[in-house]
C-alpha cells in the first residue's frame, strides 16, 4: 500500500516538460496516456482490495458482536455505516458497497480477479454483480465462471454489452428467478427528488412499465391537445406544467403545501446578492428567492422586536405566521435569530404556532439534512444526540436531525454521539464501535460565512 501511495503521489506531481518539437510532443503525449492507463489499473486494483478489506471487517465485527452476546439476527448491524464513514460516503452508498464486496469475494472470484488486474473497473464489476443479484450463490458462481471476466471477455465492451451478456447468462442459468425478479421489481416503486442546476429539480418516479408508459402518454396527449389549441409553450413545457397541476391541484402555484425558504433580511428587503436556501433543494440565488416571494403578492412582518438587521427571515407558503395573500399562494414570514459572531441559529419567532413541534421545526431549519457525516438524506427523525435513557435532555443543543437509517444505526451496540460545545456552530462527534470519531457541523445559514 505504501508503494501504491508513493506511485500515486509521484504521478500527481509529474511536471509537464517544455516541448521542443513535434517528435518530442508525440513522445510526451504517449507517456502521459500510459500513465493514465497505469493509474486506471491501480484504481481497479485498489477497488478490489477495498472489497476484500470490507468483507474481512464485516467478519471481524460479526465475531466481536457474537462474543458480546448479540443475537445472530442482529449481527452485522452498523457495519455498512462504518464502511461508509471510512470511505467518506453516505450510509446508503456504504450498504451498496458492502453488498458489492460480499458478492465479489464470496461468489464471483473471476470478476474480482478481473478487477484486481484492471480488466474491469469498479463500475463495470458492479454491473455484473447487479445483474446476477437474483441468483443463488451456486448459480451466481456458475455465471461468473461462464462470463470469465478475467480472461479478457469484456475487452473493448461498453456498459450495455456487459449488462446484456450478464442478463443473458443469468436467464440461461435460472429463468424462473429472473422472471420472479421482474415481478418483485414492482414492490420497489418510488418517487425521488434531486437538485438540478439553475434552480431546477428532477422529480423521478420508478413505476411498473405499463403505468409509466400510460402516465407519459397521458401527459403527451394533454400537451398535444393544448398545442393544437394554440398554446405557445413547447410540448415539454406543457407536459411538465400539466404534471405539476395534476399532482398539486393548482395551476402554477403550490397549493396548501409548505415550502421553507430561508434568506437574510438584506436579501429580501434590500436586494442583497446573498443566496437563500430552499428546504429539500439547497442553495438558490437571492433574486430567484425574491421573485418567488413576490409571486405570492408580497409579505409583511409584525412590528416590534429587534431591527431587521439582526434577524433572518423565513418565507414559507402555507399556514402560520403573518402575511398577505397573493394570486397563487400565501407568503408568511417567521423571524430566525442568529448569533452575530458565528451565525448560529439561536432563536425563532414564536408568533406562528399552527404547526406543533416548534423545537422540531427549529432543528430542521438549522440542520437542513441528516447530520451523519457524508449523509445528505432528508431529515426524517429528530432525536437526542445523547440518548434520553442515558440522561440526555430534550433540548436544542442535544437534538439533531437524522434520516431513518442513521437514526436506527446510532442505536446499535458500540455507537455513541456527543455534542461539541467549544465550536461556534452546533457540532457533534459520532463515535463508531472501532473507536473512530467523525465530526458533524450544522451547515451555515444564508448570510453566514463558512467556518
Amino acid at each position: 500500500m505504501e508503494r501504491i501511495g508513493a506511485q500515486e503521489a509521484g504521478a500527481a506531481n509529474v511536471p509537464l516538460p517544455a516541448l521542443a518539437g513535434p517528435v518530442q510532443a508525440l513522445t510526451v503525449a504517449g507517456q502521459l496516456i500510459e500513465q493514465l492507463r497505469v493509474l486506471e489499473d491501480m484504481k481497479s486494483a485498489i477497488s478490489g482490495l477495498q472489497a476484500k478489506i470490507a468483507v474481512a471487517f464485516d467478519q471481524a465485527q460479526r465475531q466481536v458482536q457474537a462474543e458480546a452476546g448479540v443475537p445472530a439476527s442482529e449481527r452485522g448491524r452498523g457495519v455498512a455505516a462504518q464502511v461508509a464513514l471510512a470511505r467518506r460516503e453516505s450510509p446508503n452508498r456504504g450498504s451498496r458497497l458492502l453488498g458489492f464486496a460480499k458478492a465479489l469475494v464470496t461468489e464471483m472470484p473471476r470478476t474480482l480477479a478481473a478487477l484486481d488486474s484492471g480488466q474491469l473497473n469498479e463500475w463495470r464489476a458492479t454491473l455484473l454483480v447487479r445483474e446476477t443479484a437474483c441468483l443463488s450463490a451456486e448459480d451466481r458462481c456458475a455465471v461468473d465462471e461462464e462470463l470469465a471476466a478475467d480472461s479478457g471477455t469484456f475487452d473493448g465492451a461498453g456498459d450495455r454489452s456487459i449488462v446484456a451478456a450478464a442478463k443473458a447468462a443469468a436467464y440461461r442459468r435460472d429463468p424462473r428467478s429472473v422472471t420472479q425478479r421482474a415481478a418483485r421489481a414492482a414492490s420497489e416503486r418510488h418517487v425521488s427528488l434531486r437538485p438540478a442546476p439553475d434552480t431546477m429539480a428532477i422529480l423521478t418516479a420508478l413505476l411498473p412499465v405499463a403505468q409509466g408508459v400510460a402516465a407519459y402518454k397521458a401527459l403527451a396527449q394533454s400537451a398535444d391537445s393544448a398545442r393544437s389549441g394554440g398554446d405557445d409553450r413547447s410540448r415539454g413545457q406543457v407536459m411538465a406544467d400539466t404534471l405539476v397541476e395534476r399532482l398539486i391541484g393548482t395551476s402554477g402555484g403550490v397549493g396548501r403545501l409548505e415550502l421553507q425558504l430561508v434568506m437574510t433580511d438584506r436579501t429580501l428587503f434590500q436586494g442583497d446578492s446573498e443566496p437563500a436556501r430552499l428546504s429539500g433543494y439547497g442553495i438558490v440565488p437571492g433574486g430567484w428567492a425574491r421573485a418567488l416571494v413576490g409571486e405570492g403578492g408580497g409579505a409583511g412582518i409584525n412590528a416590534g422586536g429587534p431591527s431587521p438587521s439582526s434577524s433572518e427571515l423565513q418565507a414559507a407558503s402555507g399556514q402560520g405566521g403573518s402575511g398577505s395573500k397573493g394570486h397563487n399562494y400565501d407568503v408568511y414570514l417567521r423571524r430566525l435569530y442568529t448569533a452575530p459572531a458565528s451565525g448560529e441559529l439561536v432563536a425563532m419567532d414564536t408568533r406562528s404556532r399552527l404547526f406543533p413541534g416548534g423545537l422540531r421545526r427549529f432543528i430542521e431549519t438549522r440542520d437542513a439534512v441528516c447530520r451523519t457525516p457524508y449523509c445528505d438524506a432528508p431529515i426524517r427523525h429528530i432525536d437526542h444526540v445523547v440518548p434520553w435513557h442515558s440522561g440526555g435532555p430534550t433540548s436544542l443543543n442535544n437534538g439533531a436531525g437524522l434520516c431513518e437509517q442513521c437514526n436506527h444505526t446510532k442505536e446499535s451496540p458500540g455507537w455513541s454521539s456527543t455534542t461539541v460545545t467549544a465550536l461556534p456552530m452546533h457540532s457533534m462527534d459520532v463515535r463508531t464501535p472501532t473507536g473512530h470519531t467523525y465530526r458533524s457541523k450544522a451547515p451555515p445559514l444564508p448570510g453566514t460565512a463558512l467556518h
